[in-house]
């Protein structure tokens, strides 16, 4: 019988990779964009319940921010930890797991009686949520490499837009045609599912595998200096902290724009529609640009169109205004979806998970207190000043990016 040489065996082990990652690939997209779309849509539900909430419970207004804020605290909390432990026990089961949890707080939010009783089971729930981004993220990256990874990235990041406005609008119908605690329960079964088909639609991940497969690409970056590549990774963070900054501050004090402007609450609602919409598609485009054109390129186009368009919105009357949204929502969103995919890049194979829930960790917490940061600016200088600020804030992005550049061009991404 003829021996496999051994310079042949990574070849073999790579070839035999690349055909599992192809036959596998469309069913671990499928489950992680479920995922996305279940998680994002059990985070952004929770503003049609708020206003529920506080009548049924006779809350004041900071009792219901405190409720919002105890969600998203505990899902960025445990980005980190979820990451180093999916080193251990895999991203599958984890994924699973955690997404079951949130679905369980949901259904035990439908019998909580109380206002702490419904906190407990909002914490619980982020806990369980704070798995979904760096795992997904790293099973997507796991079985797509290149600059294909890049598109498929972007369509896993597209799927949580998805969900952010199928959930809510569920809700809201479930809640008009029952009470609350049934409509939440029905969403929370949506997840018992969702946490099902995530055992049965991924396969278990071989590390030793994932290793010998490592891509040319991947080669390049670890045979760059680790200084140097760590420099990069924390520009990486640092855009990012900036770009989720920017987008939370901004959508924060828009409402006020538009009602200064003479809009009135079904318009302003309208004109968040817009900006979400446009967002989704730059979340999509965006990322499908960056493999074509650059990465460093494109971050700069949606960043530097994200400033002007800021700043364009302003001076213009209401109706004018409503035709820049959409623009200003693919600027605004588009660079995520960049950035994500750079993150798997600029770290091995088996660490991906700890990288992407660094780089979450660090833009939910930004995400999380630019609201209040730009509030309390604008009530010191005004709506107008501040949201200059946040124009001028963005051009940051420029010297942030040099890092990146000699990284990148090793990758082919950049010329």
């Amino acid at each position: 019988m003829k021996q496999t040489a051994p310079a042949e065996l990574p070849l073999a082990a790579t070839a035999a990779l690349a055909s599992e990652r192809q036959a596998g690939g469309g069913r671990v997209l499928a489950a992680c964009c479920g995922a996305h779309a279940l998680h994002d849509g059990y985070t952004d539900l929770l503003y049609v319940l708020l206003p529920v909430w506080q009548a049924e419970f006779g809350l004041a207004l900071a009792q219901v921010g405190f409720l919002r804020s105890v969600y998203s605290g505990a899902m960025a909390a445990l980005q980190i930890p979820a990451g180093l432990l999916a080193e251990r026990l895999g991203e599958r089961g984890l994924l699973a797991l955690g997404t079951a949890v949130a679905a369980g707080a949901f259904l035990l939010a439908g019998w909580s009686g109380s206002y702490i009783a419904l906190v407990g089971c909002l914490v619980l729930g982020g806990l369980g949520a704070s798995v979904q981004h760096p795992l997904s993220s790293a099973l997507t990256a796991r079985v797509f490499a290149g600059l294909r990874l890049r598109t498929v990235l972007s369509t896993y990041n597209f799927s949580g837009d998805v969900g952010k406005m199928v959930f809510p609008a569920a809700t809201a119908w479930l809640v008009s045609a029952w009470q609350w605690p049934t409509a939440i329960q029905c969403m929370g079964l949506v997840g018992v599912v969702v946490a099902a088909l995530l055992l049965a639609l991924v396969p278990k991940a071989d590390v030793g595998k994932a290793q010998a497969g490592r891509t040319d690409e991947q080669r390049s970056a670890s045979a760059l200096p680790s200084s140097v590549v760590r420099r990069g990774f924390i520009s990486l963070s640092l855009i990012g902290i900036l770009d989720s900054a920017t987008r939370m501050g901004f959508l924060t004090l828009l409402p006020f724009v538009l009602s200064a402007k003479g809009a009135s609450l079904p318009a302003i609602g309208t004109a968040l529609t817009l900006v979400f919409a446009g967002g989704a598609t730059g979340k999509f485009v965006c990322g499908v640009l960056a493999a074509r054109v650059g990465v460093l390129r494109t971050v700069i186009l949606t960043e530097g169109g994200t400033a002007l368009g800021i700043v364009a919105l302003l001076p213009l009357p209401l109706t004018t205004a409503f035709f820049l949204l959409p623009l200003i929502g693919v600027a605004l969103n588009g660079t995520s979806s960049v950035l994500y995919g750079t993150v798997p890049e600029l770290a091995p194979t088996e660490r991906r998970a700890r990288a992407f829930a660094i780089f979450y960790t660090c833009t939910i917490g930004a995400g999380a207190v630019a609201p209040w940061l730009y509030g309390w600016v604008s009530d010191g200088i005004g709506l107008t000043a501040t949201l200059a600020l946040i124009s001028a804030t963005v051009l940051l992005v420029l010297p942030l990016s040099l890092p990146l550049r000699p990284i990148l061009q090793r990758l082919g991404h950049e010329r």
